[in-house]
């Protein structure tokens, strides 16, 4: 079996475990959560067995033996599954098993620790997470400090110090710019007309955005879920995820948005490479910039809402005497927001900048996890201004670190300079305004 097969195989063992994955975080009864876990711990076991294998170890070393570098593809695809064997070979199955069953544990722990407003609850499966954490930082490597290594597992050739230096550059226009704009907004933005706007009328009203912009429904769908992510089960089976405001239709329109452009970077990916670094993303920084662009470049654009919202305001009648102008002064509002994936585009980054920071200081030992609901509405004072009312807004409102997802956060503020980037390139072609 060549490595390329392996390969292939080991996808097959990552997609059972996606699909399990996906179906936690969606439809799994609560009762059902630690069987789940020791089902995902099993799946993950199996998985590095595969990659740290003998076998895998043999068939790599001769694929880049015979490999004679004339196509560019193949090279490219064996550079990767080096880079992902040494890292997953520095690694026991002990340890991943651990890992695994931790974070699906820790999940289940978040949801209900979010539920209560109950930071203690949490604790101590976060507490597990980052042990675990800094044990494989330890075991990768780092050059100046752990956070180094979790970075290089979402945006490789990054580092701690590159992306503190460019976030402390960023930092006095951020606040400057965000401040200003709050200002602005005070005195002029409107407030959208009164709900209830029904789920059904949501569910059906995102599914033909989603559609229009290229999600591609007989190869993916939308659940409901806590919090909104993008999943991939196996070629051609895309899952996006959103929850739902009945005061407010633009909080699951603009979830649905931000997952479709994970979804559509997902489905655009070569199907018949699905398993080998070719048919996998690039990095994190490039898959947020997709999502971050159809979010705020394009779905809160004056052209795209000129389509769309003589269809909004048929799907919800309290619109039909709100202007559109009125609805743009409302969507381009900004305000100090406490949750993150509500927050605007002048005031995002504040909230990465507040995460990247706590995060760094926990693998560093520098901050104790019961200090990390005080140091969170510390931090977000002096960012934002105020404290958050109760954890549920503040340190408990993401589901990254239940994930064990660690040293992600910083990818979201790379994405949106990625975007920004992208589409003022594809602003420069003609007929950009009419594709959109």
């Amino acid at each position: 079996m060549s490595i390329f097969e392996k390969a292939r195989e080991l996808a097959v063992i990552n997609s059972a475990g996606a699909v399990i994955g996906w179906d936690q975080e969606t439809y799994l009864p609560a009762s059902a959560a630690k069987y789940r876990a020791e089902q995902l711990a099993w799946l993950s076991s199996r998985a590095h067995e595969l990659v740290t294998s003998d076998g895998w170890r043999n068939d790599l070393e001769s694929a880049e033996a015979g490999n004679n570098g004339a196509d560019p593809r193949i090279s490219a695809n064996l550079r990767e599954l080096r880079r992902e064997f040494d890292r997953s070979a520095k690694l026991s199955t002990d340890l991943v098993a651990r890992d695994s069953m931790a974070s699906s544990l820790a999940k289940h722990a978040w949801a209900d620790a979010r539920k209560r407003s109950e930071f203690s609850t949490f604790a101590p499966h976060l507490q597990t997470l980052l042990d675990i954490a800094r044990e494989k930082a330890d075991l990768w490597g780092y050059a100046d400090e752990a956070y180094d290594a979790l970075l290089e597992g979402y945006e490789r050739g990054t580092s701690t110090a590159a992306v503190a230096s460019l976030f402390d550059k960023m930092r006095p226009a951020v606040r400057e710019i965000a401040a200003k704009a709050v200002a602005n907004s005070a005195s002029h933005a409107p407030s959208l007309p009164a709900g209830p706007y029904p789920v059904a009328a949501q569910q059906e009203f995102n599914a033909r955005v989603a559609e229009s912009i290229g999600f591609d429904f007989d190869a993916g769908r939308i659940d409901t879920t806590t919090h909104p992510f993008c999943t991939t089960l196996g070629p051609r089976d895309v899952r996006l995820t959103t929850r739902y405001m009945e005061s407010d239709f633009t909080s699951s329109l603009f979830g649905v948005l931000h997952e479709a452009g994970h979804g559509l970077y997902e489905q655009g990916l070569r199907e018949d490479d699905f398993g080998l670094p070719s048919g996998s993303a690039v990095s994190l920084g490039i898959h947020e910039s997709q999502s971050r662009l159809w979010e705020n470049h394009v779905g809160r654009s004056r052209i795209f809402w000129e389509k769309w919202y003589p269809v909004a305001q048929g799907f919800f009648p309290q619109l039909a005497g709100f202007p559109l102008e009125k609805f743009l002064r409302y969507l381009w509002r900004a305000e100090f927001s406490q949750i993150r994936v509500e927050a605007d585009e002048a005031t995002y980054d504040l909230h990465i900048l507040l995460r990247f920071g706590l995060e760094r200081r926990m693998i560093n030992g520098e901050l104790a996890v019961a200090d990390v609901p005080a140091a969170w509405n510390e931090s977000f004072r002096d960012l934002f201004g105020f404290a958050p009312e109760d954890d549920t807004h503040g340190c408990l409102q993401d589901i990254h670190w239940s994930m064990g997802g660690l040293g992600y956060f910083a990818t979201y503020t790379l994405g949106n300079i990625n975007s920004a980037q992208l589409f003022a390139a594809a602003n420069r072609e003609p007929e950009i305004a009419d594709a959109v």
